[in-house]
């Protein structure tokens, strides 16, 4: 008896029931619904910048601060304040937000596993590892020296929790695990690093937190060319992500080469999370909370995904960075700092809201 033929109406073939498939792209959420999310993105990304420029841990006020930029001559001490560390520190923080926002709906979309960023995967700490054993060996010093080694070691982080997972077949949980078996190890190897050199401890700590303070054009400018790069790639794989996330089969139906596609897809977020790393530091549940967030409020197209999460990542790291600078003044609580305190109880109840699961 020959077998039995698929059954469209019900979704079955030879009597087993079909294997789940991920839900049209985009289909979840209406154009209009989509658009006034991208409206509401743009409005917070912007007064978290406006927001950055005008306020501080010292007395150059809003108004101050507005009249600095239109007439800097007038006031030439304000104008110093708000034109060499307000804008430059302003800058970096758009482009570290951006970037992790950015590696975040990569990493989720490349693993399908909603708990993935560059923290929970070992990528942060395998570039804070490469950077202290760049500082201890090579006598490496600056943040825009940093990126290359932060790249190399996210990398091999990334690859290493990936191939831990068996290839992605211990499914997500495997993942997770891996990436936090490595996670662990290169914690220990760096905190060993620095206690055997206490050179190292005082070069790296700063860093380490996790900070966009004293950032500079001259810093930005070391890692843009892996933030552009990644963020050209990530926009080039959009529409194919969208394929393979109905399934590996139903995208090399649509055309698509699905090892090639991943290999581009772990390229750009290690090209993401490496260089933002680099210019500030791991900072955590940045990339993780803009992914889901932009996933919750425009459903499942990888292309707005990825437009939204850059500009929450933006909004989230800027105004982290601002509430670090109002909190206590006259000191400054780093943005490093900040993000989780904030970050985790909204995390927890996205989880709770969401029943997200790996």
């Amino acid at each position: 008896m020959p077998p039995r033929a698929a059954d469209p109406r019900h979704g079955r073939t030879g009597g087993r029931a079909a294997p789940d498939v991920a839900p049209r792209p985009g289909g979840t959420r209406r154009p209009a619904t989509r658009a006034a999310a991208a409206a509401l993105a743009v409005v917070l990304a912007l007064a978290t910048v406006a927001c950055s420029i005008a306020l501080g841990s010292g007395d150059v006020g809003p108004g101050r601060a507005l009249e600095a930029l239109l007439h800097p001559a007038a006031h030439p001490a304000d104008a110093g304040v708000v034109r060499e560390l307000r804008l430059p520190r302003t800058g970096v923080a758009i482009a570290v937000g951006a970037a992790l926002g950015l590696a975040g709906v990569l990493l989720q979309a490349l693993t399908r596993n909603p708990l993935a960023d560059p923290g929970i995967l070992g990528i942060s700490a395998g570039a804070s590892l490469a950077v202290v054993l760049a500082i201890t060996l090579l006598g490496v010093s600056g943040t825009a020296a940093y990126a290359p080694f932060a790249l190399v070691g996210g990398a091999a982080a990334g690859v290493l929790a990936w191939v831990l997972s068996g290839g992605g077949r211990g499914g997500t949980v495997g993942l997770a695990l891996a990436g936090a078996a490595i996670a662990a190890l290169c914690a220990a190897a760096t905190q060993a690093m620095q206690v055997l050199d206490s050179q190292t401890l005082d070069q790296f700590r700063f860093w380490v937190v996790g900070s966009v303070a004293g950032g500079e054009w001259s810093t930005l400018v070391g890692a843009a060319p892996f933030l552009l790069v990644g963020a050209a790639v990530a926009a080039a794989v959009a529409p194919a992500l969208n394929a393979l996330s109905l399934g590996e089969d139903a995208a090399r139906g649509l055309g698509q080469d699905v090892a090639r596609v991943r290999i581009a897809t772990g390229a750009a977020a290690l090209l993401l999370a490496a260089g933002a790393v680099a210019v500030a530091g791991p900072i955590a549940l940045v990339g993780l909370l803009a992914a889901h967030a932009a996933r919750l409020l425009v459903g499942a197209d990888v292309r707005w995904q990825l437009a939204l999460a850059a500009l929450l990542g933006v909004a989230a790291l800027v105004g982290g960075d601002v509430v670090g600078r109002v909190v206590a003044p006259p000191r400054e609580v780093a943005v490093g700092v900040v993000a989780p305190i904030v970050g985790v109880p909204l995390f927890l109840w996205l989880v709770a809201r969401r029943r997200v699961r790996p």
